[in-house]
């Protein structure tokens, strides 16, 4: 294989579009929290001095919806009122109604074993055996330079950032593997009298080295606001929308994604539990040794449980075939929505965490989907 390079990006949580799938996924813990059945199926914009929601919700839960919005804002570091958008200062309203009697009828059953799909669609999942987290290296490095810029102003290691923030990371490949960072894009809001000198040396050596370590060398190149200022930031500058960052949220564009987002849905829409099985079922074969490479598509039709379709790529890295794999998994994972949810844990308030830095190759106690619990070596 010939030398390539390829780039991969995130954000931190202060970014509009982060906090938009941010405020969606509260309420969706709020809700399950309170209410395991619910039905939730919520969209957040932000924008300048505002924060509309919207969507749909049926659950026995009675929850205050513009509290939970102001709270994650809160948490997430808008609290200061030169940064033009405040948690307590916003006008926020929602139009959130019950969700459609006509879904509803295709995904209810008394026995939750035999729930229907939520809605149709088409998921992927993927793994890749290049990083611990069985994850692209350059999406895992964007999440870790957005993560610990975050980390930075959180902490004051450098006082002067502000909450919203990008990273990207280009990383050469030789063979197929990965061999060094090539460049590195670093986007930091900060106080409006930072000497940028100073900004790009302090992100330099308390952002980015801690990170790539021996991923740089002299030749690495690394850009630092290189626009030259980024004072006004967040949603006075930047309106936000959930599900506006679905690479971010998956492999940092390797692999497929089907386009549904997650946040704001409830585990009986596919869009979720469907790709977080897909991951769960990817990882668990590369982990086990059957591939160096895997993506699991699934595909469903709303109100059917069975998936429609099972796709299995290995792309060249399994001595076994396609169709092996394919038997393989659909002996040792279930794949109806309803069962899904019941391997997976998933009626429990653990989706704001997800929301920011990556819905995968991250090993925290609540993603059941992350983990490598199943031992696959006896079809080797």
């Amino acid at each position: 294989m010939e030398k390539y390079y390829y780039t991969s990006e995130s954000v931190t949580e202060g970014h509009p579009d982060k906090i938009a799938d941010q405020i969606s996924d509260a309420v969706l813990d709020e809700l399950i929290d309170r209410d395991p059945g619910s039905r939730v199926a919520v969209e957040t914009l932000v924008t300048n001095g505002m924060v509309f929601m919207a969507g749909e919700v049926t659950s026995e839960a009675t929850i205050d919806y513009n509290e939970v919005a102001r709270e994650t804002l809160k948490e997430i570091g808008y609290t200061e009122p030169e940064y033009g958008f405040t948690y307590d200062s916003c006008n926020i309203s929602n139009s959130i109604h019950q969700q459609s009697s006509d879904i509803a009828q295709g995904v209810n059953s008394e026995d939750i074993g035999e729930q229907g799909a939520g809605d149709q669609g088409i998921m992927f999942g993927y793994a890749i055996d290049e990083a611990p987290e069985l994850m692209p290296l350059p999406i895992t490095l964007a999440h870790e330079l957005s993560m610990n810029l975050a980390e930075a102003r959180k902490k004051e290691v450098l006082p002067y950032l502000r909450p919203d923030g990008k990273s990207q990371v280009t990383v050469e490949y030789d063979d197929g593997e990965p061999k060094r960072a090539e460049a590195v894009v670093i986007a930091a809001q900060t106080e409006p009298d930072v000497e940028r000198e100073t900004l790009k040396k302090d992100v330099e050596e308390d952002v980015v080295k801690p990170v790539l370590g021996s991923y740089l060398d002299e030749d690495t190149k690394i850009f630092v606001n290189e626009s030259g200022r980024f004072v006004k930031g967040g949603p006075p500058a930047d309106s936000g929308l959930t599900g506006r960052k679905i690479i971010v949220d998956t492999y940092g564009g390797k692999g497929s994604h089907g386009g549904g987002c997650f946040s704001g849905k409830d585990p009986s829409k596919v869009d979720r539990s469907g790709t977080y099985m897909a991951r769960y079922i990817a990882k668990n074969i590369v982990a086990s040794g059957l591939a160096d490479e895997c993506e699991v598509q699934l595909s469903y039709a709303l109100g059917v449980p069975e998936p429609v379709g099972v796709l299995i790529d290995t792309f060249g890295t399994s001595d076994l075939t396609h169709h092996e794999i394919k038997e393989i998994v659909q002996k040792e994972f279930v794949l109806k929505p309803g069962k899904i949810i019941k391997r997976l844990d998933l009626l429990r308030p653990i989706y704001r965490k997800t929301a920011c830095y990556g819905h995968f190759g991250r090993n925290l106690p609540e993603f059941s989907w992350e983990t490598t619990n199943r031992d696959l070596k006896e079809y080797l």
